[in-house]
This record gives C-alpha cells, sequence and structure tokens, in this order.
C-alpha cells in the first residue's frame, strides 16, 4: 500500500541520526558471540516472571531467555520463529489470529499473552500482530504457566515479552541487508548514541519484502522504533520512546486437502481474491519517569499509548470437490479493526537488606470498534491451478459498523522476594484485575449492555540452592483467561465471569563447569475450570462448568562439548485432557469431549542445535519436531507431525562485517503448521535459502 513507502524515507532518517553516532565511535565492537551469548541466560534476570532482581537460575518459575545474538546466529527473522525454538510453545497462527502459539496444553492470544518491553496490547476478536520481528530487541523472555502477577490476568499457557534495546550514550550503529528466496529483500538499521550532556537516543528501523514462496503472496513490512532517555535531575530519569509499524503479511488462508492430505501439486496455490487485502497498522507511545525517592527506593510512573487498525477482505474457505475437480471458495470475509488503548502504570520498587517488594497500580482504556460485512456471503468455484482469483467484491454483503466496546480496566499487583539466607530465596505475589466494559450494538438499538469481570491471581514459589550452581524450586500459582476476547464480548457471553487456572510446578537448574553447561528440568499440573460448555438439559445454551487438566515435563540444555562445539536443545511432553465439556451436536442432543485433547495441542515438540565455530566461521544447524495436533476438540482428523531442519553458516569477514548463509527446511518438507477448518491447512516454508550481510561499528 502507499503508506509503507514511507518506511525507507524512516530509514534513511534513522541512517543519517546514525551519522553523529558513527563519526564519535571511539571503538570496533567485534560481532563474534561471547559465551554470554550462547546458553540458557539462566544468570540473568528474568523481567517477565519477576520485577525484582532475581536471576533466572533462582526464580521460583520456568523461564527462558533468548537474546539477540542467538536468533541472529539461528537466522530467525521473526519473534516467531525465535519463540518456537523456546521449550514447548508451537506455532498455531493464522492470518485472522496474528501471531498465536499453543503453550503446556493451552492455545491462542487468550491463554498465551504478548508484550512488549512489559507492556501489553489487550486483544480483541483474538487477534495480536505486535510485535512480530526481532529488530530492534536485546531479548525475548518467555514465562511459562499461570506464573505472572505482575504482567496482565497470569494468562493459563504462557507470556511472551520483547524486550527493547535501550538507549547508551557509547556510540554504536549497525546496519543489515538480506536477500534471500521468494524474492526477499530485507534491511535495517540502528544506531544509539549520547544526547545532549544527561541522556542517550536509539533507533532502530527495518523493512522486507517477499513473494511468500506462492501466486499473488506479496508480503510487505517495516517499522521505525525510537527512544530517549535523559536525567532531569540527579535523581530523577525521563524516559519515552515513539514507535510506528505496518504489515501486509501472506494473503493466505491455507490450501484445501486432496483426498484428506495435503497435495504437493497445490503448494504453490494461493486461491484468495486477487484484490485481498490484510493490512496491520501499530503506533506506540511511551513516557516514563523513574525517580529514586531515597536509597533503595525507586518509584515509576509509565503512561502509554497504543493505536492498532487491521485490515481483512479475503475470500476465506476452500475445498476441493474431486469428483468436478474444482476448489469450492466461500466466506468472503471483510473485518476492520479500530483499538485505542491508553494506560498508566505507578510503581515502586523498595530493595533493603534481605527483602525486595515492588507494588503497583495500572489502570488503563480502551475503545475498540469492530466493523465488517457479516453474514459473509459470496462463493464461487475455480480450477485447482492456472484459475482467475477474481475479485473480493463479488460479495454480495455491504461493510458496516458492527458493535464498539469501551473497557476500563484496574490492576493492583504486590511480588515480595525474601533472601531466608544464602540458598533459600522465597517469593510471593498477588494481583487483582478488574474489567468494567461498555458494549454498544451498532446495527440495532438492542443487544447494549454493561459488564464487569474480575481476576485475581496468586504465586507463592521457594528456590533452594543445592551448591551455588544448582536451584531446586518449587511453586503455587493461579490465574485467568477470559471465555473470549475480552474487548469483543458479546451479549451472550456477557453473564460470564473469567476462567480459574491452578498450577503446581517443581524444578531444577543447574550451571556447570563455569557455564560450559546449563540445564533446567520442570514438572507441572494444571487445572482449568470454568470454560464454556452446553448446558446437559439444553444444547441450545451455553453455561459455564467445562474444565481441563495440562500435566508435562519440560527439559531443556545447552551444553559445550569441546571448544568450538555447542548443543543445545529442549523437549517438551504435555498431557492435555478435557475433564467436562460438553458441544452441541446434530438434532439438539450434546456431544462429550471429555478425555479428548484440546485443538492444536501436541504431546510432543522438541529443539535441537548444533553450532561449530572455527575461526572466523561459524556453521549451525538445527531440527524442530513438533507432534501431531488435532484440529478440533472432536479429535477426528489430525495434522500432522512434523520435523524441520535449518542450518546456517556464518563467516567474520572482518571485526565489524558478518556474512551469514541461512538455509530453512532443508529437506523440503510439506507440512502444516495449523488448520483453518477442516477442508484446509496452512502450510509452511518452502526450501529456500537467506544471504545477508551485517555491519557493526
Amino acid at each position: 500500500m502507499k503508506q509503507i513507502s514511507r518506511l525507507p524515507f524512516a530509514a534513511t532518517i534513522a541512517l543519517l541520526c546514525a551519522h553523529g553516532a558513527y563519526a564519535q565511535a571511539s571503538h570496533i565492537v567485534t560481532i563474534r558471540a561471547s559465551a554470554g551469548d550462547e546458553g540458557l541466560a539462566l544468570d540473568r534476570a528474568n523481567s517477565t516472571g519477576s520485577r525484582l532482581d532475581i536471576s533466572t537460575l533462582e526464580l521460583p518459575a520456568s523461564a527462558e531467555t533468548i537474546t539477540a545474538a542467538t536468533i541472529a546466529a539461528r537466522g530467525d527473522l521473526s519473534v516467531k520463529d525465535a519463540v518456537t525454538r523456546t521449550t514447548g510453545l508451537t506455532d498455531s497462527s493464522s492470518p485472522g489470529s496474528g501471531i498465536s502459539y499453543s503453550a503446556r496444553g493451552f492455545n491462542g492470544n487468550g491463554s498465551i499473552a504478548l508484550l512488549e518491553n512489559g507492556q501489553r496490547l489487550l486483544v480483541g476478536s483474538s487477534t495480536a500482530t505486535y510485535p512480530s520481528d526481532p529488530w530492534g530487541y536485546e531479548t525475548i523472555e518467555v514465562l511459562r504457566g499461570p506464573g505472572s502477577v505482575v504482567h496482565g490476568s497470569g494468562t493459563t499457557g504462557a507470556i511472551i515479552n520483547a524486550v527493547r534495546k535501550a538507549p547508551r550514550r557509547e556510540s554504536s550503529f549497525e546496519v543489515m541487508g538480506g536477500i534471500g528466496g521468494g524474492q526477499a529483500l530485507r534491511a535495517g538499521v540502528g544506531a544509539t548514541g549520547a544526547l545532549g550532556e544527561q541522556g542517550a537516543f536509539r533507533v532502530d528501523a527495518y523493512a522486507g519484502r517477499s513473494d511468500g514462496f506462492m501466486e499473488r503472496g506479496e508480503a510487505r513490512h517495516g517499522k521505525v522504533l525510537t527512544s530517549m532517555t535523559t536525567k532531569l535531575a540527579p535523581n530523577v530519569t525521563l524516559s519515552a520512546q515513539l514507535d510506528h509499524a505496518e504489515q501486509e503479511p501472506v494473503r493466505y488462508f491455507g490450501t484445501p486437502l486432496v483426498n484428506g492430505g495435503l497435495s504437493e501439486a497445490l503448494r504453490d496455490e494461493n486461491y484468495n481474491a486477487g484484490d485481498a487485502v490484510l493490512r496491520y497498522v501499530d503506533d506506540k507511545a511511551v513516557a516514563r519517569l523513574d525517580w529514586q525517592a531515597a536509597p533503595g527506593l525507586v518509584v515509576s510512573n509509565e503512561l502509554a499509548y497504543f493505536k492498532a487498525r487491521r485490515d481483512w477482505r479475503n475470500i476465506e474457505s476452500y475445498a476441493y470437490d474431486p469428483v468436478r475437480n474444482v476448489v469450492d471458495r466461500s466466506d468472503y470475509i471483510g473485518i476492520r479493526h479500530d483499538q485505542e488503548q491508553t494506560a498508566n502504570r505507578l510503581e515502586a520498587r523498595y530493595k533493603g537488606g534481605a527483602n525486595q517488594i515492588v507494588a503497583g497500580w495500572e489502570v488503563s482504556t480502551i475503545n475498540f470498534r469492530h466493523t465488517n460485512n457479516s453474514p459473509y456471503g459470496g462463493s464461487s468455484t475455480v480450477a485447482p491451478t492456472g484459475f482467475d482469483p477474481g475479485s473480493f467484491n463479488a460479495t454480495p454483503d455491504a461493510f458496516r459498523p458492527n458493535f464498539a466496546t469501551d473497557t476500563l480496566t484496574h490492576a493492583f499487583y504486590l511480588e515480595d522476594a525474601y533472601r531466608v539466607n544464602e540458598r533459600l530465596l522465597i517469593t510471593a505475589g498477588a494481583r487483582h484485575d478488574r474489567y468494567k466494559v461498555d458494549y454498544q450494538n451498532l446495527r440495532a438499538v438492542t443487544g447494549n449492555f454493561t459488564t464487569t469481570l474480575r481476576s485475581t491471581a496468586v504465586r507463592l514459589g521457594a528456590s533452594w540452592k543445592l551448591d551455588p550452581n544448582t536451584s531446586l524450586y518449587g511453586q503455587v500459582s493461579t490465574g485467568s483467561d477470559p471465555v473470549t476476547s475480552i474487548l469483543s464480548i458479546n451479549l451472550a457471553n456477557s453473564r460470564f465471569k473469567l476462567t480459574d487456572a491452578r498450577q503446581v510446578e517443581a524444578g531444577v537448574k543447574g550451571v556447570l563447569a563455569g557455564g560450559a553447561a546449563e540445564w533446567t528440568a520442570a514438572l507441572y499440573h494444571i487445572e482449568k475450570d470454568d470454560i464454556i460448555t452446553r448446558d446437559p438439559n439444553n444444547a441450545a445454551i451455553s453455561v459455564l462448568g467445562g474444565s481441563q487438566t495440562s500435566q508435562g515435563a519440560e527439559v531443556s540444555a545447552s551444553v559445550r562439548l569441546a571448544q568450538a562445539w555447542r548443543v543445545e536443545g529442549n523437549l517438551a511432553y504435555t498431557k492435555a485432557e478435557f475433564d467436562e465439556l460438553l458441544e452441541a451436536g446434530g438434532g439438539g442432543s450434546n456431544i462429550s469431549r471429555a478425555g479428548n485433547r484440546p485443538a492444536d495441542v501436541p504431546k510432543l515438540s522438541s529443539n535441537l542445535w548444533l553450532t561449530h565455530r572455527a575461526g572466523d566461521w561459524r556453521t549451525s544447524a538445527g531440527l524442530r519436531y513438533v507432534g501431531e495436533r488435532f484440529i478440533s476438540n472432536a479429535n477426528t482428523q489430525t495434522l500432522p507431525s512434523y520435523t524441520t531442519l535449518d542450518a546456517s553458516i556464518g563467516w567474520n569477514v572482518k571485526r565489524n562485517v558478518q556474512v551469514q548463509l541461512n538455509l530453512r527446511n532443508l529437506t523440503d518438507r510439506l507440512y502444516a503448521i495449523t488448520g483453518y477448518g477442516a477442508s484446509q491447512y496452512l502450510l509452511g516454508d518452502e526450501r529456500h535459502a537467506e544471504l545477508t550481510v551485517h555491519w557493526r561499528y
């Protein structure tokens, strides 16, 4: 679209701003990864698991940190690629959900929260789109299970937090360029340096395009991230950021099954309309004041504004008819989201002696407006290959406003960490969330309502050091998920409260031989109640009363086999099933799903990555395995398991220049990432390569 063309100008501005930083640089930074750039980062604090100064080794929760160096070394070009190399996280994204994951037996953006610098844009209509790529981020943190009392209401499956690169007065500058399969082109710049006598700035800009490895699969993506910090007084610091991101993902809603399976002949086909639209625009502004009120006491206030605009104009459903040898298309769906969120967080952090405490109050207002062309009529038939894609305008339904919600949220949280002695650390936390939602039906004078939802999450944990480098931990925690997206709740669901989840987790973490090996292991048991089910006496009525149990084991390790070799891997086993769930069947009857596994949840998932370094060369290869999943709670149709092989070869041409070749899906495996209904699956990318050049000064 036309607006995306402004992004190269923004990148040029970032480059010009960085020129001064380059001129002031007093040294050259090598791009070789240090030991701290590899491994599980157990020595780092994980801000997603705790807002206190606790290392991941001592944190009584299952947490993981991926550094920017690790992401770059593996050649991962999206946050999704990086996250799904962590333990137990699998991809369930679709064009409707944007970015979506499965973790610990729970799936979707209601159960897995996405944050940027600890801030969460609330989910409307189950869709999350930001952040999508790792450029400009220092780390990506993952907290598994309902263990967070400081970020959101304690989502049941996991929390993912992309942590920004911070402004620094020490000047640095980087440029990245890449070209690859699928006519891919991408470029990024990043710069940081001094701002006046007391401040610092950072600018990161990124733009890319590709053809999506299919017909009419053109995709574009770009963003500009800016931030600054300065001292207003010796004990007062002001920080601010201003961001803009635009995405036009591949306008692809899946490939129809042929005789119940994937067809190699249809791999490159796209059955969407020729004039289809898929576009996300995200804006963000943040201002933060930190006040060192007293020794050991910091008070901060953070004001944030988000704006998201999302557009869909697509033909979304396809079914292959073997008798006629045609593909029938339906669901001409047009949707627009307009979402604005203003949030404020007031927080105090105290550290004195053996005790650390953080307490905070969050308040936000969210305006969400949903426009569509319901009831999404329209149909057409095309040949399996060589067809005219036609136009979305063939839909008979008008595009008009549907509903709007105004949501006011309040949250209070408290977290405490007490070091009993050198070995024992006890943590406790609690959070209370309250959501008041005003719903307005924009198509009728009836159906308006106001509802209030409440949630309280708690966590109690302890870690015990067997020795300075090995910790045993245990925790009990609670959390909650909405029965549907809070911002798009409808009248039928307005009487339902949030679901309740309870978790018991125990594990061990260790560092051996001065960092030559790091490892973690965890066992967990989660129970979730108040899932929407059907009235046993009337299948037409929805009630609360369903329940799910999930239990499993997770292990991860990073081992330096020799001076030049390192192997990293993880394995997650998940046993998830419904204890009680009724779904409507034919003829007004109910069908029990008790004992069934939830959709899009694999029993097994794992990753393995092997790296070899020799002089200025680094060679690595990785396997990703995702086990068989069901496309629905009925468990009658499965998504086949898959294993993909990736590799990368990096050459440090100079101390500050690296060339890297990334190879993806080397075996050219035909596989499905997720289902989009029973007749079509979303396919993973075919085999391809990408060459990148990275300069750092």
